[in-house]
């Protein structure tokens, strides 16, 4: 209403003004322009050049309202197609997780860009692409999602290596996993997946290099690393051995390359006796016995082991008769020790002492009764005649390991 009536008061003055003005001098106003002429008084000019100014200010806002009425209805269509794609990729996701691929990979990829995440709709659209068989799109699919979010190569990379693990593609996968570390050394899933694709190829040198890193950053648990490692270096010593054998011939064969490859075992697997054992019977299968029966004395001086004591009684060290010594001292401090009376029935064996390996092998058999034991003694006995008593011992053998129900037998 205010306004209204400043309006009124407004137009009322200028009309005084003009009305005054007229009566005062009309003025005169000439515009030439080529070969036209006009000619008029100055305050029908300046009412013209008013009316000029209103009509262009008029002009230029209906054409600004036209605009943001444009922008508010492309605002509005946008803001449509936003919520269709939010609704698709909910969809799309649900039939991720039930296992319909293609209605999944439709839809994620048909509201990828619209989505407000379009990263995740690529990424989920080549795992249902994945799932279908179809390789060749997962690769199309992960680059649009490459392409759709800048900084996104680590996430991309990472799906694209489980992917190819997961489709047993070791070698694309190695190759993807090598680009990303260089990316990011230290990156821990980088660096699991990578332990993971070196075992599954059985690299196990380029596992080893990676184990050392992997413990320093506590990716595993201790226990897991320990038996990794475990495995791996065992692994590492059977291949060298495999060396020694094709350079000079299983029967010659030279041990420079496992003698080597065990001086550069970690410290804390030398002194495991799983390892320890691996590379002594590595030793004996290569022919030097006498090694093996070396290393396995000094160990077993520190650290008593049943699977080392087993292992002892099988080797053939330089002297037998003092070998056979060394373990009897054993014997005192555990008497009753089964392995070691096992060990002790084959060393006496080696020294062609018959009725004391029968004893020990017997006494170590009342302790625990061993298949292992049950045959040795068995043998022993088929070779000194008793022939009854062998084949006794390998049917109580036998029988017991067989788990027979007890049934009526025909008496003889």
């Amino acid at each position: 209403m205010i306004r209204l009536l400043l309006i009124i008061l407004v137009a009322l003055l200028i009309g005084t003004a003009l009305s005054m003005g007229l009566e005062y001098d009309l003025g005169y106003i000439r515009i030439s322009l080529g070969h036209y002429l006009i000619e008029t008084n100055f305050w029908v000019g300046l009412a013209l050049l008013v009316a000029v100014v209103v009509l262009s200010v008029l002009t230029i806002n209906l054409i600004r309202r036209f605009r943001q009425g444009t922008g508010m209805m492309a605002g509005w269509l946008a803001r449509g197609n936003q919520r269709r794609a939010r609704r698709r990729t909910t969809h799309g996701l649900l039939a991720l997780a039930e296992g319909n691929w293609p209605r999944a990979r439709k839809l994620l990829t048909s509201s990828a860009n619209h989505a407000d995440t379009p990263l995740i709709n690529y990424l989920a659209a080549a795992q249902a692409a994945f799932e279908s068989g179809d390789h060749e799109a997962v690769d199309e699919l992960l680059r649009a999602a490459f392409e759709s979010t800048p900084g996104s190569d680590m996430a991309v990379g990472i799906t694209q290596a489980q992917l190819q693990l997961a489709g047993n593609r070791l070698e694309q996968a190695l190759a993807t996993l090598i680009r990303l570390r260089k990316q990011a050394p230290n990156h821990p899933f980088v660096l699991k997946l990578l332990k993971n694709t070196y075992l599954r190829l059985e690299d196990w040198r380029e596992l080893a290099k990676l184990l050392p890193e992997m413990r320093k950053r506590n990716l595993l648990a201790a226990d897991e690393v320990e038996t990794l490692e475990r495995t791996v270096w065992q692994n590492l010593l059977q291949r060298a051995a495999e060396d020694c054998r094709r350079q000079t011939g299983a029967d010659s064969a030279s041990l420079e390359p496992l003698t080597r490859l065990w001086d550069e075992l970690p410290g804390v697997l030398r002194r495991d006796e799983h390892t320890i054992r691996e590379y002594a019977r590595l030793l004996a299968d290569l022919g030097d016995e006498a090694q093996s029966e070396t290393l396995l004395r000094k160990v077993l001086r520190n650290h008593w082991s049943d699977e080392l004591i087993n292992l002892y009684g099988r080797v053939k060290g330089k002297k037998p008769d003092e070998q056979l010594l060394i373990a009897e001292q054993w014997l005192k401090d555990r008497p009753n020790n089964a392995e070691l009376l096992l060990a002790l029935g084959r060393l006496s064996l080696r020294n062609e002492l018959w009725g004391k390996a029968r004893e020990y092998f017997e006494t170590s058999l009342h302790l625990r009764r061993s298949r292992e034991t049950l045959a040795e003694l068995s043998r022993l006995n088929a070779h000194m005649g008793e022939e009854d008593t062998s084949v006794k011992l390998l049917m109580q053998g036998l029988l017991k390991d067989s788990e027979l129900p007890d049934l009526p037998m025909p008496k003889a």
